[in-house]
């Protein structure tokens, strides 16, 4: 709220929704939660800057019932309450509540979306600033590790799904949220999804001048996300974010080169077979041959049916079949295709090899937290030059 009140764009209003099952009244384990957003209402219902629409789905009576309950729930709540009243030129800004960012970041989205009038959405830049917990430093950096390397091999080869999904760094006109028919409510993950449906109707934004700084906390709040994997990854358990092969997303590249070809007739590839598992179809395909008379409308059907979902599903998949240790194919990805960028770091006894970054003296658990922040600000540099070229086409 200190962030909102310091910014420099005044024309704005603020829909917050305060959430908890209602269930959570009754569990010990969760009272304090429940007592913590009574002081919410409470706090908001006072601050006289600004208009406030407030949405109480924690008050007792008013909290989440059922399976209709978590984040998901809570943006699709606000979002279509925004929906009923804006124009569709309006943006929506999805923010968190542990979630900061700079006096100038509303100006910055108006301004991209001004740029840029053809964008259905902003998938904004984001960073985890350093916290004075060290177990909760080395777990972010360990996991933004992940997403940041994940995105720049999608970037790589080409992948027209590269956004990191938060729901505390995107944004949105309402015109596109009414064009995807709103958002699918989702216990969690629900940023994902309604950015790819975003990016199935059109321009998503990967660049924005202002980014935001989402609080690494360990929290169980939500089912998956940044909160539950520090909470997996702090107690040695990074199954669900490996640093997948590079070789695996290759594999997706060799099959995007092969979309053309596929409109006369589908090669069988580790993908195509993994298609066909999940679709159900001997020819996953030929429905799309039989749908699409134009060959670059093909092209796009085929990625919009290889989406960023099943590109996930697909290397899950392939890390079952084939894992390696994550600190491995980091190094052999940095050797691949950053070679020499990573200098020396000395903090570990054995030295590091004088040709190749090098995993056996590197630890995702026993490094200092100092390498795990170079690596971290290593890739993240990488992605943002992507980021920024992606203005430029």
């Amino acid at each position: 709220m200190a962030c909102i009140s310091s910014q420099t764009y005044r024309d704005f209003i603020i829909f917050a929704c305060v959430n908890q099952p209602d269930q959570w009244l009754n569990e010990p384990g969760k009272v304090m939660i429940c007592r913590e957003n009574e002081k919410t209402l409470t706090y908001l219902n006072t601050i006289p800057d600004f208009n406030i629409v407030i949405i109480d789905k924690s008050s007792k009576g008013n909290g989440w019932r059922g399976k209709r309950h978590g984040v998901g729930w809570a943006r699709k709540t606000l979002m279509d309450a925004i929906n009923a009243e804006a124009n569709e030129d309006d943006i929506i800004v999805s923010l968190d509540a542990d979630t900061t960012f700079t006096e100038n970041y509303f100006q910055s989205l108006v301004n991209n979306f001004q740029k840029f009038p053809d964008a259905k959405g902003i998938a904004v830049p984001y960073f985890h600033k350093p916290v004075p917990d060290e177990k909760a430093y080395r777990a972010i950096l360990r996991y933004e590790i992940y997403m940041r390397y994940y995105s720049l091999n999608l970037w790589r080869i080409g992948c027209p799904y590269t956004f990191t999904a938060l729901g505390s760094a995107m944004a949105c006109r309402v015109r596109a949220y009414r064009a995807v028919g709103g958002m699918t409510p989702k216990m969690s993950g629900e940023d994902f999804y309604f950015l790819l449906k975003l990016k199935k109707t059109g321009r998503i934004l990967f660049w924005n001048e202002e980014k935001v700084y989402p609080e690494a906390r360990f929290s169980d709040r939500v089912y998956f996300g940044t909160g539950p994997a520090m909470i997996k990854g702090d107690q040695g358990d990074w199954s669900s974010y490996p640093i997948y092969q590079w070789q695996f997303f290759d594999e997706i590249r060799e099959t995007y080169e092969l979309f053309s070809s596929f409109f006369k007739k589908t090669r069988e590839l580790k993908v195509t077979n993994f298609l066909k598992i999940q679709f159900k179809e001997e020819d996953p395909f030929e429905p799309l041959r039989e749908n699409f008379r134009h060959e670059n409308q093909f092209i796009r059907a085929c990625h919009e049916k290889f989406d960023g979902l099943r590109i996930l599903q697909y290397l899950k998949s392939r890390q079952k079949e084939d894992p390696v240790k994550d600190e491995k194919n980091l190094a052999d990805f940095l050797d691949r295709f950053y070679p020499g960028e990573i200098p020396f770091l000395n903090s570990n006894p054995a030295p590091f090899s004088s040709r190749r970054w090098d995993e056996d003296h590197f630890s995702f658990d026993q490094s200092s937290l100092e390498e795990l922040e170079h690596i971290r600000m290593f890739l993240f540099r990488k992605e943002e030059e992507y980021q920024i070229n992606s203005t430029l086409s």
